[in-house]
């Protein structure tokens, strides 16, 4: 048989362009990144009562069922069963300037839609020490949609994630100071991301699509201690377990040309670890009006450091086109976070609230990218609590998100993304609301 003297070179392009598409199916997966809530890519809208503080006391102040997420031991303190649930909605601005790269495009930013987080929380007492309960929340749910014609297009398109988590949790009053709680975390990831490769010179100026679908279910757990230190003032500590997902789904290709035939579907696994958390606040009542709090979350963002995703080599179609496996480091870092904040009692009817955090960015600047664009951030939070009956609580706040400015550097290190750099500045506003009924 006489050997094509071509088959060599396409091979290797192929294989090439197929290396890169599995590289972005790594890295979009977390890259999907909002300003909304905390930074990273995770989320804090999980009360509206927290909310108004900034987040401050969380661990150290049941409020109502919402404790369930903030430290599971609250449980203890609250006295009826009770039913509370409410939604944020976030409006994120990114903001693009002074971007450069050696393709033509647009930077309109504003890329990530107007988004909704809804929370929903059960609790009843069992007896004097014993108590029960059920939330369900998301712990993240990030969406990050650019124009089609966006300049930084080949290095991050269209990203989406979902995280919710169901949590059964049992809490347990020791003595008349000390209180435990916990339970499993039941964890749903789902994700959709999309990405472009610069196939134009070889397919009469058309961009070579990338979309990846994958879902996966995991298992992780919440803990709490909470112990009132005197009668004014109380501290709590709560963990959130890591969670590890192996996302199962398929990398589509369209619009690939002639001389890297890789159109297709294929199987893809990509591993994921969302992190664990430690959260830390102290609660104190100065007097009959005024409360403060204080408290700090470290986030173990280093377990993000890489990842690696694994496609099959052959599509659905029997397309052979030698998909493999990828590793690719983020260096991602933990951080420390922290809030303050203070209520103050207008009336029997009426409290207000006011809190601000600090909440440093996991990512530096050497790693920083189109998808993952945050920086340092500041939260200034106002909100308050409305009582109409003693059945009936309404919780709502207010708060106003920025980054410090940073910029976004990325190489053209496969051929097929284009080098980018641009400056962005990240702010938002978020408006939350909660109702609880005590029975």
């Amino acid at each position: 048989m006489k050997r094509n003297s071509h088959a060599t070179p396409c091979l290797f392009a192929q294989r090439k362009c197929a290396t890169w598409i599995t590289f972005i199916g790594a890295v979009v997966i977390l890259g999907a990144s909002t300003t909304a809530g905390a930074n990273g890519i995770a989320l804090n809208e999980q009360s509206a009562s927290s909310a108004g503080t900034a987040y401050a006391g969380r661990s150290s102040s049941a409020l109502d069922a919402s404790t369930i997420y903030g430290n599971p031991a609250g449980l203890t303190k609250l006295k009826r069963s009770e039913i509370s649930g409410g939604a944020a909605v976030v409006s994120v601005s990114d903001d693009i300037s002074d971007a450069q790269s050696s393709v033509a495009g647009t930077n309109k930013g504003n890329s990530v839609p107007l988004g909704v987080v809804p929370f929903v929380y059960m609790s009843t007492p069992l007896d004097d020490r014993l108590s029960m309960g059920l939330g369900l929340y998301a712990p993240s749910g990030l969406i990050n949609d650019y124009e089609s014609t966006f300049q930084g297009r080949y290095h991050g398109s269209y990203s989406t994630t979902k995280e919710i988590t169901l949590q059964p949790t049992i809490a347990y009053r020791i003595n008349d100071y000390v209180s435990i709680g916990g339970g499993p975390t039941l964890n749903r990831f789902d994700a959709k991301l999309q990405n472009y490769l610069a196939t134009g010179a070889l397919n009469n100026g058309q961009d070579t699509r990338v979309t990846i679908k994958g879902d996966d279910t995991a298992v992780g757990y919440n803990l709490g201690l909470l112990i009132d230190l005197s009668e004014a003032t109380s501290w709590g500590i709560n963990y959130h377990s890591k969670v590890s997902y192996q996302l199962k789904g398929h990398t589509t290709v369209s619009g690939s040309p002639a001389v890297l035939p890789v159109d297709g579907s294929y199987p893809a696994k990509i591993a994921i670890d969302m992190p664990e958390s430690v959260d830390t606040s102290i609660t104190h009542h100065f007097d009959s009006r005024w409360t403060g709090y204080l408290g700090t979350t470290w986030k173990r963002w280093s377990r993000l450091d890489k990842f690696e995703a694994i496609n099959s080599d052959v599509s659905a179609a029997g397309q052979s086109v030698g998909l493999g496996s990828v590793g690719e480091p983020l260096n991602w870092h933990d951080t420390w976070s922290t809030a303050v904040g203070a209520s103050y009692q207008l009336t029997p009817q009426w409290l207000m609230r006011a809190g601000y955090a600090y909440d440093p960015s996991p990512v530096g600047n050497a790693d920083r990218s189109v998808r993952i664009p945050v920086g340092n951030r500041q939260a200034v939070t106002l909100g308050g609590a409305y009582l109409p009956t003693p059945d009936l609580t309404i919780d709502f706040a207010y708060g106003y998100l920025w980054d410090s400015k940073v910029s976004v550097k990325q190489s053209n290190n496969s051929g097929l993304q284009p080098e980018y750099s641009a400056n962005y500045e990240n702010s938002a506003n978020g408006f939350s609301v909660q109702a609880t009924y005590r029975y």
